[in-house]
């Protein structure tokens, strides 16, 4: 299995969990890193909100002893208050810094942050030198394709990071306009691999271990991101860091296996959210977990009207059997 170097820092492995808003909390990494990512990444953190010592923003950068090495991804457009931040939240136990451009939602963009710096070569270099220059951990950037087809620029982005000192750049095989539809464009991943010396991830439709394989192949970067297919599958990095290390996909996880993760998850959300918000967060993961089992639709139906972890609970026991 391939170890992937990231500045100063080893990963046992080379497939990382994507950041994902609303996702990638501290319970669902904690599972993904236990079922064999090689990292985990934060949600995106506001520079702002840092700065401003929003307390929402503490609950975000909250990392466990046994989720490490995790990378911390902050988004902004300042290049001085990022570079403020950085320093602010250097003794944080998280191993990278990751920069966010890669976001395509409106209310992001339209403040021009995430993929709208796509847009500004200029303003990405303040911004990655600022940012190397206030940390002494690696820092990274996840890119886009580029912001629509018209502006097909990951490469230029990419040359422009690895001059500003970035240890790794992830690149995310759509532009901003495609937000998650069509297909990804490995080429572009490739073209980035060939243009850098520094380590490249590939990232987009990567959804079962023989893709894996096929993009890292295919495009030879050097590590694999994996994001919407995680989602209620944290299993998928057990497929495919057996698949990447022997040819040989581990068999999928039985009912009781499922069962028994999914209560742990929701144990998780109760400990770190309390129940009025950790039940609320679990909805949408039980929605995923669920996804083509048998009776799963209804049980979907009802799962928005819990509120009570005794009844998330029951639900979980009820469709997958209760078994033991």
């Amino acid at each position: 299995m391939s170890k992937l170097q990231i500045g100063s820092v080893t990963l046992d492995n080379n497939v990382i969990l994507a950041p994902m808003a609303g996702v990638t909390d501290l319970p669902f990494r904690l599972l993904c890193r236990e079922l064999g990512a090689g990292m985990v990444c934060t949600e995106m953190v506001s520079a702002k909100a840092i700065y401003y010592h929003n307390k929402n923003t503490d609950r975000l950068m909250e990392i466990h002893p046994e989720e490490g090495p995790v990378s911390l991804q902050l988004f902004g457009s300042d290049p001085e208050i990022l570079g403020e931040m950085a320093k602010r939240i250097e003794e944080r136990p998280f191993a990278v810094l990751d920069f966010n451009m890669g976001c395509p939602v409106p209310k992001v963009v339209n403040n021009g942050e995430g993929s709208a710096l796509m847009r500004d070569p200029a303003l990405v270099k303040a911004i990655l030198t600022s940012l190397v220059r206030a940390t002494k951990k690696p820092v990274t950037v996840k890119i886009r394709k580029g912001f629509d087809e018209a502006h097909v620029n990951a490469v230029e982005i990419a040359k422009i990071a690895e001059s500003c000192g970035v240890s790794a750049v992830a690149v995310h095989g759509r532009t901003r306009e495609q937000y998650y539809s069509g297909r990804a464009d490995w080429d572009i991943i490739a073209q980035v691999k060939d243009a850098v010396k520094i380590p490249v991830i590939g990232n987009g439709d990567v959804d079962s271990p023989e893709r894996a394989r096929e993009l890292l192949e295919y495009t030879g970067c050097d590590g694999v991101m994996i994001g919407r297919a995680a989602q209620g599958n944290p299993w998928i990095f057990r497929e495919v860091t057996g698949f990447l290390e022997n040819g040989v996909c581990p068999l999928p996880p039985d009912d009781r296996e499922k069962r028994e993760l999914i209560l742990r998850h929701a144990s998780l959300q109760l400990q770190y959210k309390g129940e009025y918000t950790g039940v609320r967060e679990m909805r949408r993961h039980l929605s995923w977990y669920t996804v083509g089992m048998p009776h799963s639709a209804r049980f979907r139906q009802v799962i928005n009207s819990m509120e009570r972890m005794e009844e998330l609970t029951a639900g979980v026991e009820e469709i997958f059997g209760g078994q033991r």
